[in-house]
């Protein structure tokens, strides 16, 4: 009979590593976190986080790796991706503190902004494409309606502005999905 194998201590070692990183980059940006916090909140030496990941740059990419889960679009009524789109992102920015430390630093650091374009680029854009009139345009259409979504994001949930704290789910629905809407499956201007 086989048994489960029981994870490597060198698993839970990075595992202790990705977590503290996360909650640190979340607290302090890229910029203010460093390897001995984030060694002595996974209580580790810090030489275990070099080992591991090198670097800062690349112990965050390892940290932010990100998936969306976004919701396969093509199989909505046309009328509701964008309410749908905007919806998931509400929820995912409620619940995951990652994306709310990725975006922070995405717009301080290049690091940042490039891992942040990357993950629009190979899980939104994607999305888009099987969307949009023309798929052609899908990066196009991708960054606007990013533009959006980034933008409340960071109005709500980074520098925190009272309207956009205050505005409810539903209302940020209303507001933003005419906008996503158009921008994704309306025929170009």
């Amino acid at each position: 009979m086989m048994t489960e194998a029981t994870p490597r201590r060198s698993d839970a070692t990075r595992a202790a590593i990705l977590e503290a990183a996360r909650e640190r980059f979340a607290a302090d940006g890229y910029e203010r976190a460093t390897i001995r916090a984030i060694a002595r909140d996974a209580g580790i030496d810090p030489s275990m986080v070099m080992r591991y990941y090198g670097n800062k740059e690349r112990l965050f990419a390892a940290a932010s790796e990100i998936d969306l889960r976004l919701p396969q679009l093509g199989a909505l009524p046309t009328k509701h991706i964008g309410a749908v789109l905007v919806g998931h992102f509400l929820d995912r920015w409620e619940t995951d503190d990652v994306l709310t430390a990725l975006l922070r630093v995405g717009v301080t650091n290049p690091a940042g902004a490039e891992r942040m374009q990357a993950i629009f680029a190979t899980q939104l854009g994607p999305i888009v494409a099987g969307v949009c009139p023309d798929p052609a345009e899908a990066p196009k259409r991708a960054a606007l309606a990013s533009s959006q979504i980034l933008g409340m994001a960071l109005a709500r949930y980074v520098v925190k502005l009272p309207p956009a704290t205050e505005l409810t789910r539903d209302e940020v629905i209303a507001w933003l999905a005419p906008t996503i809407q158009r921008y994704l499956t309306a025929t170009r201007p």
